[in-house]
């Protein structure tokens, strides 16, 4: 059965002007958001503007984070979602307008531990921040596949009651041999094996528009870097982090784009425009 447990809900609701700009949505896998706010990151988000800001490995609990600090950079309302284990994983999202409810976790307990799930809803309209465990090693990657088959199902279900959906986040898999830098060597590296790739193939069949690729076919852009050999600079890199777009708000969508000009962290963030 779908649980998720909510934090808040009032009878207003969020929407733009028509004549206003569309909802901007920025993703951030930020491996460690302590580390990236010390890099910048809050005078780069104050620049980039957006209206919800998901955040993923943020590796911290609200009260080790300067939160005053990021109401100040224009989003007084700030949800955070952390693991058990203390400096590891973790999601959070920042919005400049108090969402109609907050949603943490999945209700399925070994995914709630590490902390990867937390969304907020806008008047029809539900934002997840995903962090989708990596395969490091054998133990990890069975954990892994586990978790993709248990996503799916609750995706599956979740769609049902809120059909319009924006999961973005790090789903720590590339899809197609467009979106890595090498395919062939790294066939064999979790991240990119076949039944990997398949299940995120079959996701996005499942109902959802990979929104990069919407827009933009072309190689050699990519959200992470490998800190070794000097990866970012060559752009040696792989797209695993997505903003996936439910079919039914195909026709909302204005723009999709990867910014790699920010560096505050191996990652880079990806953005999404939805005219709601």
């Amino acid at each position: 059965m779908l649980f998720t447990l909510v934090l808040s809900k009032h009878s207003g609701s969020f929407r733009l002007d028509k004549s206003k700009s569309p909802m901007k949505i920025i993703s951030y896998n930020v491996n460690g958001i302590r580390a990236a706010m010390r890099k910048g990151l809050l005078d780069w988000l104050q620049a980039a503007d957006p209206d919800v800001f998901c955040v993923q490995e943020t590796k911290a609990e609200r009260d080790q984070v300067d939160w005053a600090a990021i109401e100040a950079a224009g989003y007084p309302y700030h949800y955070w979602y952390s693991a058990k284990k203390k400096g590891y994983s973790g999601v959070a999202i920042f919005c400049k307008r108090q969402p109609d409810n907050v949603f943490y976790g999945t209700g399925i307990d070994y995914m709630d531990d590490e902390g990867r799930n937390l969304r907020v809803d806008y008047d029809g309209i539900s934002i997840m921040s995903l962090y989708l465990p990596s395969g490091t090693n054998i133990a990890r990657l069975d954990h892994k596949l586990m978790y993709m088959a248990d996503f799916q199902e609750y995706v599956n279900e979740l769609k049902e009651e809120t059909p319009n959906l924006v999961i973005c986040g790090d789903y720590n898999i590339c899809h197609q041999p467009i979106d890595i830098h090498d395919p062939v060597r790294n066939k064999n590296v979790s991240g990119f094996l076949p039944v990997e790739r398949k299940w995120l193939g079959e996701f996005i069949d499942s109902g959802f528009i990979d929104s990069f690729r919407h827009f933009n076919k072309e190689p050699h852009h990519y959200t992470w870097w490998s800190y070794r050999a000097n990866a970012r600079a060559n752009n040696k890199g792989w797209r695993i982090d997505y903003n996936m777009v439910a079919n039914p708000l195909q026709e909302k969508m204005r723009r999709a784009v990867i910014l790699p000009n920010a560096h505050h962290s191996d990652h880079c963030p990806h953005l999404v425009e939805l005219a709601i």
